[in-house]
């Protein structure tokens, strides 16, 4: 039986970012999906293969891969491995504006003390979106 060819995922871990490792593979993968630069069916690493690449424990991957894999993000199959699911609507209607809300209190609780003008700020969250978004659409 032929196995999925895996490549590496172009994730990168900064060890000066606040968040959690597994939190920022988390995001890494969910940026590369909503991108298209992962696209639905490609075969992720294992977990052993992404803790080699990134040079972490294993089970901060596996912890990262699970969680994607309850979200919706990832599909496992039974011998195969973790393969980019399908798009559907990961979470409800409240839960999206939720965790939106949440997302925007927490950015404008780091942002705030940087004294930025608040239309510099809309367009620095515009451009970062924009860079998805293209991708998306292609």
């Amino acid at each position: 039986m032929n196995q999925p060819r895996r490549s590496p995922l172009m994730l990168q871990i900064a060890t000066g970012d606040p968040r959690p490792i597994n939190r920022q593979i988390v995001d890494g993968v969910k940026r590369l999906v909503a991108s298209g630069e992962l696209a639905v069916g490609a075969a992720l690493p294992s977990v052993r293969g992404l803790a080699t690449q990134l040079a972490i424990n294993p089970n901060t991957v596996a912890k990262a891969y699970t969680e994607l894999t309850t979200e919706g993000w990832l599909d496992a199959r039974a011998g195969l491995g973790l393969f980019v699911a399908m798009p559907r609507q990961r979470l409800s209607d409240p839960e999206r504006e939720r965790r939106l809300n949440d997302a925007v209190v927490r950015f404008v609780g780091d942002v705030i003390a940087l004294d930025y003008p608040a239309d510099a700020l809309i367009d620095r969250v515009a451009a970062e979106l924009a860079l998805v978004a293209p991708k998306k659409t292609a």
